[in-house]
């Protein structure tokens, strides 16, 4: 299957039933977080295989809790997780060696 993009409209296939939802990240190959609405906890955020998803044409009852939950979230970092902060050094203090301490003269 070829890849889903941003924003595009799939299906989740679950344990249960096929839900409506719409892709937010594509971290790896083999993961995708689709945004989705959970029964008790209203619209969430699920990592899943790309073999779990389809494509849909149309659009459900939940797609504008669905475009909400995304519009409110922060983009996703790249590499957060590993190396702290995505952008600049990565190391937070000491940018550079101490100058030389004089004895008092």
């Amino acid at each position: 299957m070829e890849p889903m993009s941003v924003g595009a409209l799939v299906n989740v296939a679950t344990d249960g039933p096929v839900i409506d939802g719409i892709v937010f990240d594509r971290p790896s190959n083999s993961k995708v977080v689709v945004a989705v609405i959970d029964r008790t906890r209203g619209p969430v955020f699920r990592t899943v295989h790309p073999d779990a998803l389809s494509e849909r044409t149309t659009e459900g009852d939940a797609d504008r809790a669905l475009q909400l939950l995304i519009k409110r979230t922060a983009p996703a970092q790249r590499g957060a997780a590993r190396g702290g902060a995505g952008v600049g050094r990565g190391h937070a203090g000491h940018t550079r060696a101490a100058t030389h301490r004089t004895t008092g003269k």
